[in-house]
């Protein structure tokens, strides 16, 4: 058996390798979080008369609560009236107050994009001339704190809940029909199905404070609740709950009717019609999940979300069976043990889950990611990595289940033969002890009263010894260690599945995230011998071909209020190294104010420059430069500088 399956697995693997390089090789630029991508008045811009109001324009469509759009003055005070408008396609606008002073005003928002989560930001512009500008308590605390951990939390609980109830369905259906009267497995299901609802329900109270105040107290807020109700998580989360009522009908019939039938024929007609209406449940308690997040939105979304679905049917398939197997051999009772054909069983339909599971993933891979350097370079990417390992390592494990289970068929093959010798032995000892017997009414009664006591102190004698022998069997004993080392590594898997499923896809965070050097300044100057007062050197790798460099900022005088700013990039030898594109931004995490973009202007070979570029208060910023090198291979470096 398995040096058949070993040259498929092998082939199987070399064509998805193949085929994730084509993909990854041919990637094209997409986006699935919301991301700025214009605003009036722009970043950074001095006008003359003060504006009416303030417009920002997204990358797709957002939503927006009434605080989702704050406009600061130079004191910090909120000079936004009402609540934002889109007035057409994805720009949203918010009317300002009259008379405004001079000064410089920051713009954050907080917003919630297409696939569920969260999305601030700040930038600033300056009315008649720049000021020192002292801002705090810019932006909320969404998505963070105490809120953002217990609605994480909620995910994971929700994923283990859905993998349990439909895994352990379908074990019991495909592998072990006799489980479904067992009371552990009842339990374990029954369980999924209880996790699964209260982890739905905590959800849906959590939404609304999870992406507006990030306040514990919001949680029970019917305005904000309403809110979250007309939203597509809202809908994908009661939709999530009306098929939790019908998948409790599922649960009573499977372990009801359907364990009480013992006509071959009913159970047979029984099983089909559960597994037919199992599947319909799950894949619509799946899609619950692909439907809000991120496969509804960037890249190929009627693509994604089918593949989506497929994917968590066989995460429920692979992981769901295993807890159920680990339970029926470590709590079935001694007359229901678990059968080496049903773990022989549910080891092809494990091998089955993981091929969909690696066609599946390698899509989503290569529609979130990208590029290969987004691989190292993201946050996505680097928990991506780790669940590929973590997912190799519980294949490794699988395999070794694998041969216990084929060692537990043969075993078991050999005590069937064993135990259908002794059978026949007893029957020859009953014959002849029939045989032996003196008739007479007078001792029939005593001898048959004899005959069932010993016969009972037989049976449980037998069963004792069984038990015993199972219990001491040394591939049994394997199996049930490799499988409880299985479960172990599916708790990981799922906490980092979980993690991955909250965080910005590569493509866009790209744009974003740091991969930081050393923090402290450099103090060389600049190729032009720049005065300013503060330069930074960083150096970079897109990962591409000539994609290594030098990224110098010079900025001057690095001060609160409007700075002139200076950016060249070198190759390794020191020359001027031209790139298609250098973005910088800077964020002051300790007051959650930022980023703040900034696109400078191509001066020359490897010089950019912007002028008057606004840094609103004092603080340890960090200053973020992307470099792109090709139309796929970019890199964000960064460092930390006092300012002000």
């Amino acid at each position: 058996m398995t040096r058949t399956i070993a040259p498929r697995l092998r082939t199987l693997v070399l064509l998805l390798l193949t085929v994730t390089g084509a993909l990854l090789a041919g990637a094209a630029p997409a986006s699935a979080h919301a991301a700025l991508t214009g605003s009036d008045p722009a970043q950074g811009v001095v006008v003359d008369k003060a504006p009416t109001q303030v417009s920002l324009t997204f990358s797709e469509k957002v939503a927006m609560n009434d605080d989702s759009l704050q406009v600061l003055d130079p004191k910090g005070k909120d000079v936004a009236v009402g609540a934002p408008v889109n007035p057409g396609g994805t720009t949203y606008a918010v009317k300002l107050k009259g008379n405004l002073p001079k000064g410089t005003y920051t713009v954050a928002y907080q917003v919630v994009s297409e696939d569920s989560h969260p999305v601030s930001g700040a930038y600033t512009f300056s009315i008649g001339a720049p000021s020192q500008t002292v801002v705090s308590g810019v932006g909320t605390a969404a998505g963070g704190g105490v809120v953002g951990g217990l609605y994480a939390a909620g995910r994971y609980v929700s994923y283990a809940g859905f993998i349990v109830l439909a895994g352990g369905a379908a074990f019991v259906l495909a592998c072990w029909q006799r489980g479904s009267g067992v009371r552990a497995v009842q339990r374990l299901v029954v369980g999924g199905w209880l996790a699964l609802t209260a982890a739905t329900l905590w959800l849906l109270l959590l939404r609304g404070s999870y992406t507006s105040s990030g306040k514990f107290g919001d949680v029970f807020d019917l305005n904000l609740l309403g809110q979250v109700l007309q939203t597509k998580t809202g809908a994908a989360l009661v939709s999530r709950l009306l098929l939790l009522a019908a998948a409790a009908l599922f649960i009573a019939v499977l372990f009801g009717a359907y364990n009480r039938r013992e006509e071959p024929a009913e159970k047979r007609d029984l099983t089909f019609g559960l597994a037919v209406g199992g599947v319909v449940v799950a894949a619509g308690l799946a899609a619950s999940w692909a439907m809000a997040e991120h496969a509804s939105t960037g890249l190929q979304p009627g693509i994604a979300m089918p593949v989506d679905v497929l994917h968590l049917l066989a995460v429920a398939a692979w992981l769901g069976g295993l807890a159920a197997l680990l339970v029926a051999l470590y709590r079935a009772p001694a007359e229901t043990p678990v059968g080496s054909a049903a773990v022989h069983r549910f080891s092809r339909v494990a091998f089955g889950s993981v091929v969909v599971l690696v066609a599946t993933g390698t899509y989503q891979s290569w529609r979130q990611l990208g590029s290969w350097s987004a691989f190292t370079e993201t946050r996505y990417g680097q928990l991506l990595l780790v669940k590929i390992a973590l997912v190799a390592l519980l294949v490794g494990i699988a395999w070794i289940s694998r041969r216990w289970t084929g060692r537990l068929l043969e075993t078991a093959g050999a005590r069937t033969a064993e135990k259908a010798q002794r059978e026949k032995e007893r029957e020859k000892e009953q014959v002849g002890s029939a045989a032996g017997k003196p008739s007479g009414r007078k001792t029939a009664s005593g001898a048959d009263a004899r005959a069932a006591q010993l016969a009972r102190q037989r049976a449980a004698v037998d069963a004792a010894r069984q038990k015993r022998l199972r219990d001491a069997d040394p591939n049994r004993f394997g199996l049930r260690r490799s499988v409880l080392a299985e479960a172990g590594v599916a708790v990981v898997l799922l906490a980092v599945t979980t993690w991955l499923t909250q965080t910005e896809p590569g493509r866009t965070e790209l744009d974003a995230k740091a991969s930081t050097s050393s923090t402290s300044p450099s103090s060389s100057s600049s190729p032009a011998d720049s005065s300013g007062a503060l330069t930074l050197d960083m150096p970079f790798d897109t990962g591409g071909t000539d994609g290594k460099g030098l990224v110098r900022i010079d900025l001057d005088p690095a001060r609160v209020g409007g700075n002139e700013m200076h950016v060249y990039v070198q190759r390794p030898n020191g020359r001027a190294f031209d790139v298609p594109e250098v973005k910088v931004a800077f964020t002051l995490e300790a007051k959650k104010l930022g980023p703040l973009p900034v696109t400078p202007d191509h001066i020359t070979t490897g010089h950019w420059s912007a002028s008057g570029v606004q840094i609103p208060m004092a603080g340890d910023w960090k200053i973020a430069v992307t470099v792109r090198t090709s139309d796929i291979d970019q890199v964000t470096v960064s460092k930390n500088a006092q300012i002000g």
